[in-house]
């Protein structure tokens, strides 16, 4: 695996009233591991199983590789006040999706602080104005309310709720420029 920047050298993205956004480095797998392994947290992603050491190196090169094919991807969220990578956000194409969809993660302790929403509001803002996406989506469990809430908040508007194809459903979200409220904005 290529080795990713030290944080001198990492990039910052964007930053919210009390949030820094940068690209991910190497040194991000343990925080990578405290939020993408936590169970109960991830009840809400995917097929709902925490993910692996193995996996988040993987994830680590696939997000690097992403940010040379398209100039994003996920990032690490750390608070302006305070070092430590508290979460993760980002924009993706799973599976080879055409839309970019938002995804974000925190760690537990940082959840009801209105932290996701202060993250999604500036990645929206940053997808515009840095990469000019017009048009962005997200998905969720369809009983996750919390996420729903979040990206509501947000400025996005609550679309289908889509059949998968082992049975499970998900809750879809769309924002489109000029269509919904303005996120608050990111610098």
């Amino acid at each position: 695996m290529a080795h990713m920047k030290p944080l001198a050298e990492s990039v910052l993205e964007f930053r919210t009233p009390r949030l820094l956004v940068r690209r991910w480095r190497d040194s991000d797998l343990d925080a990578l591991l405290a939020v993408y392994g936590d169970a109960d947290a991830m009840r809400w992603v995917g097929d709902g199983r925490p993910i692996t050491r193995d996996e988040c190196q993987q994830w680590l090169a696939v997000t690097r590789a992403n940010y040379g094919k398209r100039g994003y991807g996920m990032f690490a969220v750390e608070k302006q006040v305070q070092p430590g990578v508290i979460g993760f956000c980002g924009i993706v194409h799973p599976g080879g999706q055409v839309e970019p969809e938002v995804k974000y993660a925190f760690l537990r302790s940082v959840w009801g602080r209105g932290i996701a929403t202060e993250t999604v509001s500036g990645l929206i803002a940053y997808a515009t104005r840095r990469h000019r996406l017009s048009f962005l989506v997200a998905s969720t469990a369809p009983e996750n309310l919390a996420s729903h809430r979040v990206l509501l908040k947000s400025g996005m508007r609550r679309g289908s709720v889509r059949a998968n194809s082992d049975g499970t459903r998900t809750q879809w979200f769309e924002w489109r420029e000029g269509e919904t409220t303005d996120p608050q904005p990111a610098t």
